[in-house]
């Protein structure tokens, strides 16, 4: 039985373990939070006692954590995941960071013969709960073999997209997209709401046509019902837009769209409402048409 050390128990992470644990693996998890490393436990997984634990156990450890320095930190870290790994152990970073990020952590891995994968993931904790997650790989092809078995089952699209970092890139990309599409649905529902249109039926039809995308599909009706609980908090894509504007700029590429929805995703989490739902977009429009929310 493959062993998969699986370290950050979070909204995404706790159920991607679950899975794998469902799936027949040892999964050994870890998480600065003990209750959620409790509750793997209770669900088929094994407790470890810290990150040296569950990388000397494990064939193949994966990381969920919340950003680039956690991820330097438990990999790079003085008692982390490459001062305890072995020569051919697997690495697969699951986190949404730079990727200049995912590159150092895999230059440094290379002298001590750890393979190492970016592979970040989109879909929500839906799709962290459902296994339907799609995940982009970046890092060397016969890695991204290996690998395999795992990614699928956490998720249902799992592709190598390129060398190291062009996971997070991709996801960067991703994110962008996400982002701006969930400004234009606020914006249509706030506009659709203005002249009194019959908004779930007009959803409805959007979906069916041209405009149709998985916004529409999945968080329309929370929208429409103001019903902003994570999901995917404006906290975490505050960070991958930073990310992004980041990314753009280095590479000279110009992002206006995408710059103005990172301001509001900024406005929205200087203005105390960085727990919510990515969807609650909508209540910054809102603001903005000087319409009072439901």
């Amino acid at each position: 039985m493959t062993t998969v050390g699986f370290i950050g128990l979070g909204i995404m992470g706790g159920p991607m373990a679950v899975n794998l644990a469902k799936a027949g693996y040892d999964v050994l998890g870890y998480d600065v939070t003990a209750a959620r490393t409790e509750m793997l436990a209770r669900a088929g997984g094994r407790a470890a006692a810290g990150v040296a634990e569950a990388v000397q156990k494990a064939d193949v450890v994966v990381t969920m954590v919340r950003d680039s320095a956690d991820v330097e930190a438990v990999a790079l870290g003085e008692d982390g995941i490459l001062a305890n790994a072995r020569a051919g152990q697997l690495y697969i970073d699951m986190s949404s960071i730079s990727p200049t990020t995912s590159r150092a952590v895999a230059e440094a891995a290379r002298p001590l013969g750890v393979r190492v994968l970016d592979a970040p993931v989109s879909g929500g904790e839906p799709g962290a709960i459902e296994g339907s997650l799609s995940i982009m790989v970046g890092g060397g092809a016969e890695d991204f073999e290996a690998a395999l078995p795992v990614l699928e089952v956490l998720g249902a699209t799992v592709v190598h997209v390129g060398p190291h970092g062009a996971g997070q890139t991709v996801k960067a990309a991703n994110q962008l997209i996400v982002a701006g599409t969930i400004e234009l649905v606020a914006e249509a529902i706030v506009f659709l709401e203005a002249y009194g249109v019959d908004t779930g039926a007009a959803v409805r039809v959007l979906a069916g046509g041209l405009a149709g995308n998985r916004i529409l599909d999945r968080k329309a009706a929370g929208m429409l019902a103001r019903r902003f609980e994570p999901g995917f908090r404006i906290d975490l894509h505050h960070k991958d837009m930073g990310i992004v504007t980041s990314a753009a700029r280095e590479a000279g590429v110009v992002i206006p769209l995408g710059s103005a929805v990172a301001q509001l995703i900024a406005a929205l989490k200087a203005q105390g409402d960085g727990g919510l739902d990515h969807s609650a977009l909508l209540k910054l429009v809102e603001q903005l048409s000087g319409r009072a929310s439901r």
